[in-house]
Parts: structure tokens; sequence; C-alpha cells
């Protein structure tokens, strides 16, 4: 373990917030309670910018697996801010099949995709047919995130319900990719609520979701609380 490494981990524990690490606990109940630091997310956004291209930071996201929550969190947030497509997509594969936790999945954002939409799509293609939870739930989110408004195609729903698992955290992610595309692209989405295309898990947490936002008009929401009865 290099000097750099220790040093962050030092930050990291300056910043603690023993309360909020209580908190955070109860939301994440997939990773243990002594792996949770406690550092509230603005304060590691902050310190992912100051860190971002130092040799701490390089030695850092070396450094794999890391012990905590909040380091998972520091490096999802140093590898946001990458802006070199290519680069970011190297850390990203190396980084993937250690998240291990919905949070640090969701909040793993690249700023870089948004001028790459294009490029990024056969890996997104690759990520949904992981094994591995996280990473299929990381494919998920970026095609929610960039591909239901004018980059969207009707295949790419398919992708999505194509996904077989058990898994909650991946369930849920399709419900709410669905949920979203109701809003976004309804003629294209419906379909799969209204002709029983996903599970009824899946299916029904996706109209819960739907009737829930303000992006869905009183006539849809009418329409997808008649399919619940």
């Amino acid at each position: 373990m290099g000097p750099h490494r220790i040093d962050i981990a030092t930050q990291l524990f300056a910043l603690q917030d023993k309360t909020y690490a209580g908190f955070q606990s109860k939301q994440i109940p997939t990773i243990p309670r002594e792996t949770i630091i406690g550092v509230r997310t603005p304060e590691l956004r902050k310190m992912a910018k100051q860190v971002s291209k130092t040799p701490a930071a390089q030695e850092f996201m070396q450094t794999l697996p890391h012990r905590y929550f909040d380091e998972n969190q520091l490096h999802a947030f140093i590898l946001s801010e990458e802006k070199d497509f290519d680069a970011c997509i190297a850390e990203l594969e190396r980084f993937l099949p250690y998240v291990d936790n919905w949070a640090t999945c969701d909040q793993l954002s690249p700023k870089c995709f948004k001028k790459h939409t294009q490029e990024l799509i056969p890996y997104i293609r690759r990520w949904m047919a992981s094994r591995h939870t996280y990473t299929i739930r990381f494919g998920m989110g970026m095609l929610m995130r960039y591909y239901l408004d004018e980059a969207f195609k009707p295949e790419y729903l398919e992708w999505v319900a194509v996904v077989q698992s058990e898994e909650y955290y991946i369930r849920m992610m399709q419900a709410w990719v669905f949920a979203t595309a109701l809003a976004k692209q309804w003629d294209a989405a419906f379909p799969y609520i209204g002709q029983h295309r996903l599970h009824p898990w899946t299916r029904n947490k996706a109209i819960q979701k739907a009737i829930e936002s303000y992006r869905i008009t009183d006539e849809q929401k009418r329409i997808l609380r008649a399919l619940c009865r």
C-alpha cells in the first residue's frame, strides 16, 4: 500500500460523519456497515475534483479492490470527471467488476459520455450482457440517461426487456428504465406494459413509478391504473 493511498483514506476519515454513516448503512443493506466511513456526497465530489489527475488519484485508482464504500464513491466521482472517452472506458472496464452496491453504480456517470453516444452503444450492449449485477445495472442506467430522447431507437427497450435476472437491483433498474420510457417514448414503451412483456414484478414497479411521475399525463395514468385492476 503506497503513501498516496494512505493519504486519501486519511482525508476521507477526516470528513467522517458517523450519524450519516448509520443512515447510509440502512440505505445500502448489501454492504457491511464497517466499510462505510460516512462522508457526505458533496464532500466526496469536492474531493474528487481536487485530487483528479494527481499522482495520488492515479495510484488510488490502480489499487483495487478498495476497502471502504467511500473509496468506491470517490473512485466513481474521479472517473466521472474524466474527459477522454477512451481513457474513461478503459478505467470503467477495470472498475465496474468491483462495484458492489447501487449507490456507487448510479453515481458513476462520466461526463464525457454525452458527446460520445454513438461510440458508447456497443459498450452498453456488452455491459448489459454481463453476469455482474452492477455492470448490468450501470449499462441500463446509461441507456436510460442518454438514449430515451433524441438518440432513441425502439430496440433499446428490447435490450432492457430481455435481461433475465432474479436480482432486485437489476429488476428495479429495468422498472426505472420503463417508467422513464413511458414518460419520454410512450408509444414504444407502452406495449411492453400492456402486453405483459416484462416480469410481473418489474411491470408492476414500472407502472407504480410512472403513476408517481409528474411527466406522465393524467390520461396516461388512468390507462396505467386500469392495467392494475
